[in-house]
């Protein structure tokens, strides 16, 4: 049972990677044709040309990071702004009076 149970997680895991290196490849190689493409229109400098490049491949690295990790179940972290505890707010009114 407990060997069937590593089976099975061991597929899933698989079948995760393989759909993220897939979703990384694809969204860097197109997302560099487009920046290929809209530095050969845009742009006359051969410099600016291979920043507009590389601008697209880290778009296309950069979202499928994003992609992976929900694929992964993790998330992007949620940046909050802290929040002010009674305790804390408490003891400012006393040191106020």
């Amino acid at each position: 049972m407990a060997e069937e149970e590593l089976k099975k997680s061991r597929s899933s895991l698989d079948a995760k990677w393989d759909a993220c290196l897939d979703l990384t490849v694809r969204r860097v190689a197109y997302s560099s044709l487009a920046g290929t493409m809209t530095g050969l229109l845009f742009f006359r400098s051969p410099i600016t040309r291979w920043a507009s490049v590389a601008f697209g491949a880290g778009v296309g690295l950069g979202t499928a990071y994003t992609e992976c990790s929900y694929i992964f179940e993790g998330s992007v972290p949620k940046w909050t702004s802290p929040k002010i505890s009674s305790v804390a707010y408490g003891s400012s009114q006393e040191q106020q009076k």
